[in-house]
């Protein structure tokens, strides 16, 4: 797998840079985006970038490739996953907590309406 999704011989490199700074940098982004009731399509705008920004530090601090429109896939990609994971958990606390009376929590990444009994219940067939 090694050269598909990141080209440094060691993988904690990749894990280092791309997951933890990178996607920690993605779920604050997230937050602070649905903090300030921004779209969920600004989210994908601020990975694009922050995509390059990770690129760019494999570049500077491990000799990685600049411009590697393969590498620079995998780094976004994984500024989206958690920068959406960000976005998604903020906006379900937000939901749930300024229109309480409205919804409440039904998971970790979802909310549902209250008294709305078709949806609590499962429906089987006979």
């Amino acid at each position: 797998m090694n050269g598909i999704l990141y080209e440094e011989d060691y993988i904690g490199l990749f894990l280092l840079v791309t997951v933890i700074m990178g996607g920690g940098a993605a779920f604050l982004a997230g937050r602070a985006i649905a903090a300030t009731w921004r779209p969920w399509w600004h989210v994908a705008f601020y990975m694009l970038i922050l995509g390059l920004a990770v690129r760019f530090i494999h570049f500077a601090l491990f000799e990685g490739t600049l411009l590697s429109p393969q590498f620079y896939a995998v780094d976004t990609i994984v500024c989206l996953i958690f920068g959406f994971l960000g976005f998604r958990a903020t906006r379900v606390g937000q939901m749930t907590t300024q229109y309480s009376w409205i919804n409440h929590r039904a998971g970790f990444m979802r909310w549902r309406r209250r008294g709305d009994a078709a949806a609590e219940k499962p429906v089987h067939p006979a």
